[in-house]
C-alpha cells in the first residue's frame, strides 16, 4: 500500500485519538508551565465554588457565565486545539443533560411555592418557572465544573497529575483509580468502534425490522460483555507490567521534585480574587 493510501487510511479509520488528545498536555505555553498542584487546587477550588451555590438565586447565572468566560479565557491562553477541546466537552455533556432535561417537571422539597408556566402537556406533566430555574443552574454548574477538569487535564501531563494529587495528600489507591479511568475511557472507544465495524462487515444493523428484536438485545449485550472482558484483560495485563518495571515503589514522588514559583502563587492568588469579586460585586 502506497504512503499516501496509508494516511488516507489511518485518516478514515480515525479522526481523533488519545495521542492526539495527550499531545496537547505537552504545548508549551503559560498556563501549561503552572505547578500541577496549583492547576489542581484551582480546578477543586472554581468545582467547590460552583458547587456551594444556592440551588434557586437570581444571580447565579452572571455568575457562573463570568467564572465559565474566565475558564475559556485560559484556554485560549494556552493555545489549546478548539477542536478537541469542545469534543471533550460534548462528550460528557449528556450525562449531565439527562439529569438536568428533567428537573422542570419535578418539584424539590426545598422550593415552597410553585408557578406553573402556561403550556399544556400530556400525561398530566406540568413545568414550573422554578424547575426551569433550578435546572438551568444545575446545568450553568456542570458545564462550569467539567470545563475546569478538562482544562486542568488538557494542560497538564497525565504523571504529572497523578504526582501532584499524592503531593497533596489524595490517596494512592484514588490516583491510580483516576489515571486507570482516563486511560480506559479512550480504550472502551476504540474497542467498541473495532466492534461496531466488525458488525457492520457482516451486515449487522440494531434498527432492522426484519430481525427479531430478541435477538438483536442479545447481539447488543454480547457487544457490551466483550467490551468489558477485553477491558478486563487489557487491565490485567496493563497493571502486572507495570508490577514488573516497579510500580508502587514511589517513583512519581522521587522524580517529581519541582518547587512552586512565585508565578504559581500569583495566578492562584489572582483567580481566587476574581472568584471573590465575581461573588461580591454580581
Amino acid at each position: 500500500m502506497s504512503e499516501s493510501r496509508k494516511e488516507s487510511f489511518r485518516g478514515e479509520v480515525s479522526v481523533v485519538t488519545l495521542t492526539d488528545i495527550e499531545r496537547e498536555s505537552y504545548k508549551d505555553s503559560p498556563v501549561h508551565r503552572l505547578d500541577p498542584r496549583i492547576k489542581l487546587l484551582f480546578a477543586f477550588a472554581i468545582i467547590i465554588y460552583a458547587v456551594s451555590l444556592p440551588r434557586i438565586h437570581e444571580k447565579n447565572m452572571v455568575r457562573l457565565f463570568s467564572i465559565e468566560v474566565y475558564l475559556l479565557l485560559l484556554v485560549l491562553a494556552a493555545g489549546l486545539d478548539l477542536r478537541y477541546f469542545f469534543l471533550r466537552v460534548l462528550t460528557i455533556l449528556p450525562f449531565g443533560l439527562a439529569i438536568v432535561l428533567i428537573q422542570p417537571f419535578l418539584r424539590p422539597s426545598f422550593i415552597e411555592n410553585y408557578t406553573p408556566y402556561p403550556l399544556d402537556l400530556p400525561f398530566g406533566l406540568s413545568i414550573t418557572y422554578e424547575g426551569l430555574n433550578f435546572g438551568s443552574t444545575l446545568f450553568a454548574k456542570f458545564l462550569v465544573c467539567i470545563t475546569a477538569v478538562i482544562l486542568f487535564s488538557s494542560t497538564t501531563r497525565l504523571r504529572d497529575m497523578v504526582a501532584a494529587a499524592s503531593r497533596i495528600g489524595i490517596p494512592g489507591e484514588f490516583t491510580l483509580l483516576l489515571s486507570m479511568m482516563v486511560r480506559y475511557l479512550f480504550l472502551f472507544w476504540t474497542v467498541l468502534k473495532r466492534i461496531k465495524t466488525a458488525q457492520q462487515t457482516r451486515l449487522f444493523d440494531i434498527w432492522n425490522k426484519d430481525v427479531p428484536r430478541r435477538w438483536i438485545i442479545e447481539q447488543v449485550g454480547n457487544s457490551m460483555s466483550s467490551i468489558f472482558i477485553r477491558s478486563y484483560e487489557q487491565g490485567e495485563r496493563t497493571y502486572i507490567s507495570m508490577l514488573c518495571r516497579g510500580y508502587g515503589s514511589g517513583y512519581e514522588k522521587a522524580y517529581y521534585r519541582t518547587k512552586i514559583r512565585t508565578q504559581d502563587i500569583l495566578f492562584l492568588l489572582l483567580s481566587a480574587g476574581f472568584i471573590i469579586y465575581i461573588h461580591l460585586s454580581v
